[in-house]
């Protein structure tokens, strides 16, 4: 039987799976990697050692299954990040990630120089310090010398398809988060890249998510154990792919991403924008179609934080018990009432995007009392970040955006509190999938899909995507939940002066 490759290239670590037809998973690997954080406010990592980790864990998927049977390989990567290659296409300074914010006065350059109006109806969204241009721009204002030596701009998974195959090439969804993509013609575009001078050969060729754009290379195949010529697609955005996963392929079905960041997506059969700018409309990794975002940096990062600062006694306890200190965590978190006694937690770790594009918003716990214990503090991690992810939830209502069903994924949604919570936020049932391997699943289908083994990707989500538990919401819960949201939505309009003074203090 056929297998599917699905390589995630995420920001904490590389995750391949690989698939049969039937969707049975049949293979995985993964492994980590460090992100550094030179100065505040930057975020960084090497593009070499996301290839380092793609080759250990196609070699764990070799040993395991074997290379002949691979039919296809699907690419999937977190967005936005910066690799700039020279002539030698070597890797001229570390990646330039995500989550980066040192970009505001590159984005404020660009908006003027474009003109807003043309960057819209271009792009379909506001620049913002996560997206690619200003990393590319900031580069030309501070790093000239190595700006200078620069051939090809790429985003990470495309870094990885290029060692590869040897070939340049992208694809529609990844690209709608450079600011340099026409996202309604789904090509780049030409009026943004002169108005700000980056050249289209220095971009690479640009696919639908499911078309074939390159094969494995005989480098390629000696690295990773694949097979040489083995077909590579297009693939997809870690959200575009992840859609896809959770079967997010037609109208009224949206997602909610619970990852190191969190993402509300709904599916669009047009580029639909909100006349606010506060989500964002990117292609989707269905052909033709589109779909709409509202994007918080730090989800399941919140909660990564609290377990490396405030949780290292669980971590302790956890590993004596060889068990995961979130378990811990999460248990001590259930044993607090709902709306966690009036403490209330602000996720912008990292700055914030959706719906406040700010990058000097912090995160604060507002409303300590002695009263409070570490598990207080816990849950109202949790009840932030969804709080957080309610916003976008609201703007997609203002919209008109159908809601039918509501498919959590991602590793807060493995959380049986926090699936709890995020219902009761929401006031609409959770439901999770059987396979949550998210992006990399995603990948896997469309690599179906490019290779002929399904007619279609709604084919694909058809055959494989199934709905399991969920969580329904509870009623009681959810009314101190509205009272709470109420509160949660005044703290940042309260605290953006200060969050803005104490930028300048870092």
């Amino acid at each position: 039987m056929a297998h599917l490759l699905g390589i995630d290239i995420g920001t904490s670590g590389t995750k391949v799976i690989a698939i049969d037809e039937s969707g049975k998973l049949v293979a995985s690997a993964s492994a980590d990697y460090e992100l550094f954080t030179p100065r505040p406010l930057w975020a960084e990592q090497n593009a070499l050692d996301w290839w380092d980790a793609v080759c250990k864990c196609c070699q764990n998927i070799v040993a395991q299954i074997g290379a002949d049977d691979i039919a296809g390989i699907g690419l999937s990567g977190q967005m936005h990040g910066l690799v700039m290659l020279n002539a030698k296409h070597e890797v001229l300074r570390p990646a330039i990630l995500w989550c980066d914010q040192r970009t505001q006065a590159q984005c404020d350059w660009i908006t003027e120089t474009v003109g807003k109006d043309l960057l819209v109806s271009e792009t379909a969204n506001p620049v913002l310090t996560g997206f690619t241009a200003p990393k590319i721009v900031w580069a030309r204002d501070n790093e000239p010398h190595l700006f200078e030596r620069a051939v090809m701009h790429l985003l990470p998974k495309d870094y990885i398809r290029f060692r590869l195959t040897g070939e340049f090439a992208t694809e529609v969804s990844d690209a709608s988060g450079t600011s340099l993509l026409n996202v309604p013609e789904r090509r780049w575009s030409r009026a943004v890249c002169d108005k700000i001078g980056v050249s289209l050969d220095h971009l690479p060729q640009m696919y639908e998510s499911f078309e074939i754009s390159g094969r494995v290379s005989a480098l390629g195949a000696q690295a990773t154990g694949l097979k040489e010529g083995t077909p590579v697609v297009g693939g997809g955005g870690d959200q575009a792919a992840g859609a896809v996963g959770n079967g997010i392929v037609q109208s009224g079905i949206i997602s909610v991403a619970m990852g190191t960041s969190g993402v509300v997506f709904a599916f669009a059969d047009t580029p639909v924008i909100d006349p606010k700018l506060r989500v964002h409309t990117f292609c989707h990794a269905v052909p033709h179609k589109w779909h709409v975002m509202g994007v918080m940096l730090s989800a399941g990062g919140s909660m990564r934080w609290y377990r490396d600062t405030l949780g290292l006694s669980e971590k302790a306890v956890a590993s004596h018990m060889k068990t995961d200190p979130y378990e811990l965590i999460t248990r001590g978190a259930a044993t607090v009432a709902p709306g966690s006694e009036g403490l209330f937690f602000l996720p912008y770790l990292t700055g914030e995007r959706t719906p406040h594009p700010d990058p000097l918003a912090r995160g604060a716990f507002v409303g300590l009392t002695l009263m409070h214990s570490k598990a207080h503090l816990a849950r109202a991690v949790m009840e932030g970040v969804s709080f957080g992810l309610r916003d976008s939830l609201e703007i997609l209502k203002e919209m008109g955006v159908s809601i039918g069903n509501v498919r959590a994924n991602g590793g807060g949604a493995k959380s049986e509190i926090w699936r709890q919570i995020t219902a009761d936020i929401f006031g609409f049932p959770l439901s999770t999938i059987a396979i949550d391997e998210g992006p990399a699943l995603g990948v896997a289908l469309l690599a179906g899909v490019g290779t002929g083994i399904y007619g279609s990707v709604e084919e694909a989500c058809s055959a494989v995507v199934k709905v399991t538990r969920g969580a329904s919401v509870i009623e009681e819960n959810a009314r101190v939940y509205e009272k709470s949201y109420e509160i949660y939505r005044g703290l940042y309009p309260a605290l953006k002066g200060s969050f803005a003074q104490m930028g300048e203090l870092a």
